[in-house]
């Protein structure tokens, strides 16, 4: 099992940038994806953006591409979401999770984090 702990989450004003991270431990995830999601109150949790931790490919939602990169260290095990051009509607808790396979369906991945909360306002 892995163990994920986000952070970077916080309040910001629209139009500012926010960088989430996503620290692993216990097991390599060099075999892993590593994926965002968010959740809104009184909403279902959502796919934000996906990582092949071997070659880095990459896969986001319609409503984050050009405003949201996910990245990863290797060195650090740790994956990053970089959130740009933030907007109210991306207010939400941010969950970061890993999965055995390049999938956005959170019914995939096994392991997540605790969240963290990421609030824009307007």
């Amino acid at each position: 099992q892995v163990q994920l702990v986000e952070s970077g989450g916080g309040l910001v004003q629209a139009g500012g940038s926010l960088r989430l991270s996503c620290a692993a431990s216990g097991r390599t995830v060099s075999n892993y994806a590593m994926g965002w999601f968010r959740q809104a109150p009184g909403k279902e949790r959502e796919f934000v953006a996906v990582i092949n931790w071997s070659d880095e490919r990459a896969y986001y939602t319609s409503s984050v591409k050009g405003r949201f990169t996910i990245s990863r260290d290797n060195a650090k095990n740790t994956v990053y979401l970089q959130m740009n051009s933030l907007k109210p509607e991306d207010t939400a808790v941010y969950y970061c999770a890993a999965s055995s396979s390049y999938s956005i369906r959170p019914s995939d991945f096994g392991s997540w984090g605790q969240g963290t909360q990421v609030t824009v306002s307007s």
